[in-house]
Order: structure tokens, then sequence, then C-alpha cells
């Protein structure tokens, strides 16, 4: 009760420095373990995604540790919502293998697969973590594109996130050894999807 009060006062907040629109949330599964995959393009990105779910079941965030030193309060609504630390570089399999555990247990999880923001705002190299838990909790993936009327995050933008229609969990399977190639073509589908949410929903 209290993380759904939580996200509408957010939600309103939010509004006031931010436009957001949301498509696509039908997309969302309601009832099994998936990967949600967006592109990242500023800080808050967390934030905008779980506002966008509204009240969709909760889900963690696996996000870099540097979001948790913005202030306190960002710190403490993140830790709230389910956002668990990354230390970048240090190769955190614990973190990994606990998400693929959440996941096949039910539980949505949300990966950033670039593993950093985008200063171009165009999505830049993708990352192999968030295929690696979906393939191996043999959940679906959930293309997320985060679109600024500005490019980069600005107070008073307009913000559109969009989701879209899931990649099979059959189709992210990487195979016992995890072959390179098998991995190019399963970032290439996310890419795919990425563009086609862009193309759809752009400014």
């Amino acid at each position: 009760m209290l993380y759904a009060v939580i996200v509408a006062a957010a939600w309103v907040i939010w509004h006031l420095g931010f436009r957001i629109r949301v498509y696509g949330r039908e997309y969302l599964p309601k009832d099994k373990g998936f990967v949600l995959a967006p592109n990242h393009i500023s800080a808050i990105d967390p934030v905008f995604v779980v506002l966008a779910r509204f009240w969709g079941r909760r889900m963690l965030v696996l996000g870099k540790e540097e979001i948790f030193q913005v202030n306190g309060f960002f710190t403490w609504f993140l830790k709230y919502v389910g956002v668990v630390a990354v230390h970048r570089g240090k190769g955190d399999t614990q973190v990994i293998d606990e998400a693929i555990q959440e996941v096949k247990n039910g539980r949505g999880m949300l990966i950033f697969p670039e593993g950093t923001r985008s200063h171009t705002g165009e999505p830049g190299k993708v990352k192999s973590g968030a295929f690696v838990v979906a393939s191996a909790a043999n959940a679906d993936m959930i293309p997320c594109r985060i679109i600024y009327s500005t490019g980069h995050m600005r107070l008073f933008c307009r913000v559109r996130v969009c989701f879209g229609p899931p990649i099979p969990a059959e189709q992210l399977y990487l195979g016992e050894h995890r072959s390179a190639a098998r991995l190019r073509e399963c970032k290439q589908m996310l890419l795919d999807a990425w563009q086609q949410l862009y193309d759809q929903h752009h400014f």
C-alpha cells in the first residue's frame, strides 16, 4: 500500500517538472518474470520507467552506484522502489546471479543493456548482462525506448516512455557456451526493437 502511495505521489510531483506520456504498458507481463530493457540517457531514467508502470507490479532495477549519489531523497526513493546498485567495473557476478533467481521467481527486472548513459541521445554499445539474465531465467525481454523532446533530460521537457512487444525467451537463449555470434544476434534484436519504438513515437 505504501509503495502505491509513494509512486502515486512521485507521479504527481514528476508531472510538475516533466510531461510524461506512456505507450505500450499492455506489453508488461502481469504474472511471470521478465527482463525490461530500456535505453539509457539520464541518471533519472529509472524513475521515469518506474512511474510509467504506475500501478503495475513492483519490480527490481539494476542501476549504477553513481545514481545513488544525486541527493538523499533521491537515494531513498530509488532504494524503496527496488533499485539495486551495481558497482561499475567490478564484475558483480553475485548481483547477476541474484537477478537471475529473482526473474525465475516471477519478478520483473529492469536492466539497462548499455550499462552507461548515452551522451548523444542515441543507443550506445549494448552489453551482455541483460541477455545473460533473460537467457538463464528463460524469460521474455521487454524493449523500452525513453525519448526526450530535447534529446537529453531537461527540466520541463516532454518525456515518452515506450514499451514494445516482448522478445520471446526462446529467441534469447544463448546456449550453454554463450557464443559471441548468438549474443550479437540477440543484441541486434533489441536494437531493432528500440529503433522501431523510436520511429513510432519520436517527437
